[in-house]
């Protein structure tokens, strides 16, 4: 490694540790001496308020789960767009940060989210499987017949259906729309990336298949979208979707997706709680990992982030008992990322829209209005590119981060702030080229030109993620004590190459006291060595004279890392309590 030191850094070491007892006496301490929190309370066991819930085969069924919560996409749509809307501008409305953020500006494992590409490698062949289990995945060159169709299709406007398959179990079967195979590819790439970051997700996969291998099972019926009729779905039905959905060589394109396991309580809400819950206790907007999501879906322009894309399961705690039975415990998985990578509707004004403007915009008619459309919009002027028209819309240049919008609001997202999202770009910073180039290959297109626009986009979004939320809060993360006297950390704005190396210019002080020396290593590692400031034994543990702040700037981004710490002595060393990032 080496070292960084200015003659006011030298000067300030040659004062020695009494210096730094005199100087760098805090405030009251703001983070207590204890270990960051990593895991919620909310997989615990609870007991959720039996009640009664009649299906067709037991009429006086009693259901110990939470209740089903069925949101529609037109009833969620209007709440968002209208109702929403009007009761926050006659009340007061105030977002404040999240409250689910660890004293090291993290997220700990929850029901809703478990860290594993921010605190952790996710291998390539990891990513390929996303969420998928080794006895989950599929092969296609079994006997025809193999796969038996055991239900129709009842909601989403995307056809399929349900299969049945050997040692395997129960999976969606979604087939794709004549034409483009865009949705598909969403679909697997979506799924991968939400998995990768945290999230729960379902296990997706992408096949070419021969129709042959489906059987279908008399007496079914499907339902045409969420409101249709009800009607028989047999082999004359299943042909009839074949005719109108993507074929290549005789095979169909399909993606699978397995059966997620527990007892449907079907969507989660994008605010407040589930009241039959006892682990829910956090307003939903007021979740970090649910603002943040906001980030990863503009990145891959997933315009349908919405309840109806959610689903919640109940995991009975029991074994061999009913499903719906208790103790147990709610999971929350990220669902449905068919709209991602350019979703394009028959109505081409809407299509122009997606990633520029909700459905229905107050604020863009407000300023129609005021200006009698004289603003111009990037949806009038935007155009597909020749040869990639099954992206639609969705390009590198007119992408803006941070002004990015949903289909139609989201109150999570809504209320997601610049830490929120930095916290987010620290994830999806360590997706390499390769990470990129792998969840492209995993859409598995027919034209391989189509896969090269898709690398070149997604790479292109994320470098502009990263260029907004990586440069003005503190990209330092990985923040550890090494030995006892060793600050160490790692810059990821530096890691990822957004400025050349000679722009990033580390400096560390105690809080209105000496510099430090900072020592800068490969692949962006900056450490700090922290004279001591207190005995080992004369005081207590959590004493304030043990307390000390060290700021750390990198000469790039606007904020520095405020670190804290306590000074246990030179044999037990310092301990990390908590981290801030502060905007300046």
């Amino acid at each position: 490694m080496r070292s960084i030191q200015s003659p006011r850094q030298l000067e300030a070491l040659a004062l020695g540790a009494a210096l730094a007892l005199t100087a760098c006496s805090p405030s009251a301490p703001l983070f207590p001496l204890r270990p960051p929190m990593w895991s919620d309370t909310d997989l615990r066991p609870v007991n959720a308020r039996c009640h009664l819930e009649p299906s067709s085969t037991e009429p006086r069924h009693v259901s110990c789960a939470p209740v089903p919560w069925d949101g529609t996409l037109y009833w969620d749509g209007a709440e968002q767009m209208v109702l929403r809307p009007l009761s926050e501008s006659v009340g007061l409305v105030t977002s404040g940060e999240s409250v689910n953020v660890n004293s090291l500006d993290e997220v700990p494992d929850s029901a809703w989210f478990t860290n594993r590409l921010g605190v952790r490698p996710v291998s390539l062949d990891e990513l390929r499987i996303n969420a998928c289990p080794k006895d989950k995945l599929l092969d296609t060159s079994v006997p025809d017949g193999s796969w038996v169709i055991d239900k129709g299709k009842t909601s989403g406007s995307t056809p399929g259906f349900r299969i049945v398959v050997a040692g395997k179990g129960k999976y969606l079967v979604k087939v794709e729309a004549h034409g483009p195979e865009r949705q598909v590819a969403s679909t697997i790439i979506g799924e991968a990336l939400y998995y990768a970051t945290g999230y729960y997700a379902s296990c997706e996969q992408a096949f070419w298949v021969r129709p042959s291998i489906f059987k279908l099972k008399p007496g079914l019926t499907a339902r045409d979208g969420n409101f249709g009729e009800l009607y028989a779905f047999d082999q004359k039905a299943v042909d009839a979707m074949i005719a109108k959905s993507t074929m290549r060589g005789g095979l169909l394109r399909v993606s699978a997706s397995a059966w997620i396991p527990g007892y449907s309580i079907e969507q989660f809400m994008y605010e407040g709680t589930r009241k039959d819950d006892p682990n829910d206790v956090i307003p939903h907007e007021n979740r970090r990992e649910l603002r943040a999501a906001r980030v990863l879906a503009a990145w891959i322009g997933n315009v349908d982030s919405r309840e109806g894309n959610s689903f919640d399961t109940w995991m009975a705690d029991t074994p061999g008992g009913a499903p719906d039975s208790s103790p147990g415990h709610v999971v929350h998985y990220q669902m449905g990322t068919s709209a991602a990578l350019g979703n394009v509707w028959t109505e081409d004004q809407f299509s122009r829209r997606f990633g520029y403007s909700y459905i229905a915009d107050w604020g863009d008619i407000a300023k129609d209005f005021v200006t009698f459309g004289a603003v111009p919009r990037v949806y009038d002027t935007i155009q597909k590119v020749p040869g990639h028209e099954i992206f639609g819309y969705w390009n590198v240049a007119n992408f803006i981060p941070d002004k990015w919008k949903n289909e139609y609001p989201n109150p999570a997202f809504d209320r997601m702030t610049e830490r929120d999202a930095a916290w987010m770009a620290r994830i999806l910073a360590r997706l390499t080229p390769d990470m990129v180039r792998t969840l492209t290959e995993m859409g598995k297109l027919d034209d391989p030109s189509n896969t090269a626009y898709l690398e070149t986009v997604l790479q292109g979004r994320l470098d502009k993620v990263l260029e907004r939320y990586l440069t003005r809060l503190s990209p330092v993360t990985d923040l550890h004590v090494e030995g006892p006297d060793q600050l160490c950390g790692v810059d990821l704005a530096e890691w990822r190459g957004m400025r050349e190396q000679s722009r990033f210019r580390y400096s560390a002080r105690f809080e209105r006291g000496p510099w430090l020396r900072v020592e800068r290593g490969a692949g962006a590692r900056v450490c700090v060595t922290l004279p001591h400031v207190a005995l080992d034994s004369a005081l207590p543990d959590n004493a304030r004279g043990r307390y000390v702040r060290v700021r750390i700037e990198d000469g790039v981004a606007r904020g520095a890392l405020i670190a804290h710490l306590y000074d246990l002595g030179s044999v037990r060393g310092y301990v990390l309590a908590g981290i801030e990032r502060p905007e300046r």
